[in-house]
């Protein structure tokens, strides 16, 4: 059963909801983020309002506030049953009350119940959170503004209580009655190199000789048809700090809100595995579900999710070692594997492979993850052969929670790489899943950055594993450090690592200095990474350390409403509410009492619609195409371009899986993307190309051009 999201309406009627405006703050890694939603009510009766919205799952909300008629109210946190039951009896008191609530089943979905809004009354609700911003493959620091919240699947009876199944208004993009303003400021200390976006910008002013800060703002008449990502590149990203806040005064000794909290981000130099890892089994998970016949985005020609995937399942079959075990699973409503078991990486099986990935369509119903994972799990391990699991899904699923605990019931015996496809797709499920299992997420919203995101993935699952991981101090007497994070156990090598930690004891004077160092184990060999920082604690009215602290120990216990252990839970509530930082388990409320005359008549519910990405073909005029390192090296090798200038592809990141297989090395795409896929469909499993006719035509030459481009007499198949 699919069930639309968003603000609950049967009619069409007027919407109260008329902007949504974000001021946006990125200081080097961390975003602060103030979202306002703007309402007026037009109508000559009272009414009730519900918005259902996406969220990054990495969100650390900590206020929110309502501004009615010029007059503050500050929201509660509390528990969330709580907060529910002293919402519903201000509004049958004739208050007005405002509700904002974690969805019970997926983190990166938000509910805001505006109740009581009296005729003519304008109220402005301001959300404000902080989050951490990852750091892709090119070096950019990636901010997302979900904009985009698809349709989720659920099991029939399940999840009830979600927010999810409220019936949802969907309008045309040029109807939507509401509108989005995005204005950010951008500073780093390195400087900044540039600032790019999937949508239109304003100009951007840059200021400081070395361009050390700078300000944006989304250009008017955005249309919710994409989600708004941010791409800031700095100077200097690799450089490690530790940053150190000032605690919360008059607060108890016991809570995280008292004592200074320390941020430390690492950038481990990790050395390449020597020799290359070629061992591993490596099974794929591939969603084929009705939604996955949706496009990647509304823009023009935009591919399809499932060409989009199955793109990036054969990336990453043509780099897989010789000698590793694969197996491939298509799942929806049912599920199917390749073959009854994994079987070993060579010629006949990557071909019978890539036979049955061309004919996958996304015809097999919901998206019903769980069986298939329960299954994969299930099956026996292959000695000298550890499981490294790759899933490709939009992440249309309702109950996210079910989904990570059974990953991280299975994380001691495995990882999970999971890549997000198309515009919407869930951060709660996709970055859930990878983080649980000791792995990598990546999200493929277009045809930008993808090879690069694919073999990174892949990259990492053939390092091998980082053991003995550990963090020590070296503080003054008198100071110690309590780890605020989970314990560490996996790194991969250019991965930013970033811990929190409590400072207990007395801090000692100004000039006084500590030191954190990183140890760990590779390959039988020690590696360490020392920082030496100031212990001179900075004030921050927001307390940004502290929040995103406790957002990452909430993100370790919380799993869910339902889902969550009881003491675990617990722990959750008394974070939460300490903090300030709002999980699954609490809600704000806000109550207005202060009304001359409280409501006596019925409320009438009114619905904000939001745009979705329908789950309906397009018409393509091209797809995405991506290519490996070997079929650039053979390009350059023949000098011969097949694309203008104009038409060449960035920079991308390869990977190299073993000896005879892909270099890991930067270089330039010297062939558009249709001739890139074409040649990728040529190579073999050993990592070379039968020198014929077939290959000529692809590289736009001719047989004899091919061999007499080669500096010695070429062979009948050809190997780089």
């Amino acid at each position: 059963m699919v069930h639309p999201c968003g603000l609950l309406t049967r009619r069409e009627e007027p919407v109260p909801l008329k902007s949504i405006s974000v001021t946006l703050s990125i200081c080097e890694f961390v975003a602060g983020v103030s979202a306002t939603l703007n309402y007026e009510n037009e109508e000559k009766v009272p009414l009730e309002a519900f918005f259902v919205f996406p969220m990054d799952e990495d969100s650390a909300v900590y206020s929110f506030e309502a501004m009615v008629d010029g007059k503050k109210i500050m929201a509660e946190l509390q528990d969330k049953m709580k907060a529910h039951t002293n919402y519903e009896n201000a509004i049958s008191q004739g208050h007005q009350a405002f509700l904002l609530e974690e969805d019970r089943c997926s983190r990166d979905v938000f509910c805001c119940n505006v109740g009581n809004l009296h005729p003519g009354s304008k109220v402005a609700l301001t959300l404000k959170y902080v989050q951490e911003l990852p750091l892709e493959a090119d070096g950019a620091l990636r901010y997302v503004l979900p904009a985009i919240l698809n349709p989720r699947y659920s099991l029939s009876g399940w999840s009830e209580d979600s927010c999810l199944n409220m019936k949802t208004p969907v309008v045309p993009l040029e109807d939507l009655p509401y509108t989005l303003s995005v204005v950010a400021t951008i500073s780093s200390q390195h400087g900044i190199e540039r600032i790019q976006s999937n949508c239109p910008l304003s100009p951007i002013e840059y200021h400081g000789d070395d361009k050390t800060s700078a300000q944006v703002s989304l250009a008017d008449g955005h249309k919710f048809d994409r989600d708004v990502e941010l791409l800031v590149y700095y100077s200097e990203v690799h450089t490690p700090s530790v940053a150190v806040e000032m605690g919360k005064p008059k607060t108890d000794s016991d809570c995280l809100m008292g004592d200074p909290s320390a941020m430390v981000s690492f950038y481990p130099n990790i050395p390449e595995a020597q020799p290359p890892i070629t061992c591993g089994e490596f099974v794929f998970l591939m969603d084929c579900s009705g939604s996955m016949q949706g496009p990647m985005s509304k823009q023009d020609k935009s591919q399809l999710r499932i060409e989009a995937a199955k793109e990036t399942l054969i990336l990453l079959l043509k780099s897989l070692p010789i000698g590793c075990y694969f197996n491939i699973y298509g799942f929806g409503s049912s599920y199917e594997a390749f073959f009854p078991n994994s079987v070993k990486y060579n010629q006949h099986t990557m071909e019978e492979a890539l036979r049955r990935v061309n004919l996958m369509q996304a015809d097999l119903g919901g998206t019903e993850i769980l069986r298939p994972l329960k299954t994969i799990y299930g099956a026996s391990s292959i000695p000298g052969h550890p499981l490294q699991l790759f899933v490709f899904t939009d992440g249309e699923v309702i109950d996210s929670f079910s989904v990570i605990k059974e990953v991280r019931s299975n994380s001691l015996r495995h990882r999970c790489f999971s890549f997000g496809i198309g515009e919407g797709a869930s951060t709660s499920l996709i970055k859930g899943i990878a983080r649980v299992a000791g792995g990598t997420s990546e999200f493929i919203t277009g045809k930008e950055r993808m090879q690069s995101k694919v073999l990174r993935a892949l990259k990492r699952s053939l390092q091998p594993v980082v053991e003995d991981v550990s963090l020590s101090w070296d503080l003054p007497q008198g100071l110690s450090a309590k780890m605020l994070s989970p314990e560490q156990t996996v790194i991969f090598r250019g991965q930013r690592l970033i811990v929190y930690a409590q400072l207990t004891g007395m801090m000692p004077p100004a000039e006084a200095t500590g030191e954190v160092c990183l140890k760990y184990i590779l390959q039988g060999k020690s590696f360490e990474n020392k920082v030496t920082f100031s212990l001179q604690p900075k004030l921050d009215a927001n307390l940004t350390i502290h929040r995103l602290a406790a957002k990452s120990f909430l993100q370790t216990k919380d799993m869910g409403f339902r889902e969550t252990p009881a003491n675990d839970k617990k722990d959750v509530l008394k974070v939460s509410l300490e903090c300030g930082v709002i999980s699954s388990h609490t809600a704000f409320i806000a109550i207005n009492k202060d009304l001359n005359k409280p409501v006596q008549r019925p409320l009438v519910r009114r619905a904000v619609p939001r745009p979705i990405l329908m789950s309906t073909p397009v018409v393509m005029s091209s797809y995405n195409r991506s290519g490996l390192g070997k079929t650039q090296a053979l390009g350059q090798k023949l000098k011969k371009k097949c694309r203008p200038p104009e038409e060449i592809s960035p920079e991308m990141e390869t990977a190299r899986s073993s000896s005879n297989r892909t270099n890991l090395e930067t270089r330039n795409t010297v062939f558009g993307n249709e001739h890139l896929v074409q040649l990728i469909s040529l190579q073999k499993a050993n990592g070379s190309w039968d020198l014929n006719e077939g290959l000529a035509v692809v590289l736009g030459m001719s047989l004899e051009d091919v061999l007499a481009a080669l500096p010695l007499k070429a062979p009948s198949c050809m190997c780089l």
